[in-house]
């Protein structure tokens, strides 16, 4: 059985974004022509994903308005002669026609293992991915089906990973590992954000998993964590003891919009990628860059 489900967590508060995420969900902020979230989604899709469940709390109505259908946009847009705009709108639409997008409440930050705990009843017995809409990941093929041809040769639980530099290294679970085949790695285990001089690796897991329903019994069984809340890391590790997951070192660029500073910095690379902007821009950094 192959990889059709897809799960976003998206039920944070987005406290690192304060005050801007006092009322406005950080998966809807704009990065480049579009919002963070977008970005996973269409790599969902294009990654054979036909189900995607968000996972999302309160003050998250903005996420599904988003993905839904709105008529009067459509009916002023299409009378007014705003084709382009209106082809942008309609894309949008066809996203939730080409998956099924359904939403369930998280009923409290309980941590991200609690978050992939709560789609068990969707997921049912069958593979599934994990998507943290911050990291972005630009790539082609898409890295979600880079994984899915990992998943497929080892039918096991697989991670996407990427070497970081040693002063990143303390942001990410980085994982310890093992015998190497191409960019396939073994994961003996993972080490949740250490110090660089503690760190097994330099390899980062970045937001994109795959995990085999048996995860699920884990994640139910597994004491709390850090701050009472259901940690994914530990779930992994028992997993990779008992050697079921495997690393991608994935080809493709990716940005961690999970920060102010690399928020903006991603926008600005992704705007360097539109035509468009990138003449807009292009001039307006330079002159920045002479100033300070």
């Amino acid at each position: 059985m192959t990889v059709k489900k897809a799960i976003f967590p998206a039920a944070g508060l987005g406290t690192r974004f304060l005050p801007a995420t006092k009322a406005q969900p950080k998966e809807m902020f704009p990065l480049a022509n579009k919002p963070v979230i977008q970005y996973g989604v269409e790599e969902a899709i294009a990654s054979g994903m036909s189900q995607i469940c968000m996972i999302t709390g309160k003050g998250k109505r903005a996420i599904v308005d988003h993905f839904d259908t709105h008529y009067e946009l459509v009916d002023h847009l299409s009378r007014s002669g705003k084709l382009e705009l209106l082809k942008t709108v309609r894309w949008i639409e066809k996203l939730s026609e080409k998956a099924d997008i359904v939403y369930i409440h998280q009923k409290a930050p309980k941590g991200l293992g609690d978050a992939v705990l709560t789609a068990r009843g969707l997921v049912g017995d069958e593979p599934f991915t994990v998507v943290l809409a911050d990291d972005v990941i630009v790539a082609d093929p898409p890295c979600l089906q880079q994984m899915v041809e990992v998943y497929n040769e080892y039918k096991c639980n697989v991670l996407a990973c990427r070497a970081v530099s040693s002063d990143q290294i303390s942001r990410y679970g980085i994982i310890k590992p093992g015998e190497r085949v191409g960019n396939v790695i073994k994961v003996e285990n993972v080490v949740e954000k250490p110090k660089p001089s503690k760190a097994p690796s330099n390899l980062a897991i970045i937001g994109r998993y795959i995990f085999q329903p048996e995860i699920f019994d884990v994640l139910a069984n597994i004491p709390p964590g850090v701050g009472g809340e259901i940690q994914l890391t530990d779930a992994i590790n028992v997993l990779a003891s008992q050697g079921k997951v495997v690393a991608l070192e994935f080809e493709g660029e990716y940005y961690d919009t999970g920060t102010p500073a690399g928020f903006m910095k991603a926008n600005i690379a992704l705007a360097m990628k539109d035509e468009s902007l990138r003449n807009a821009l292009l001039p307006y950094l330079k002159e920045l860059v002479s100033k300070y």
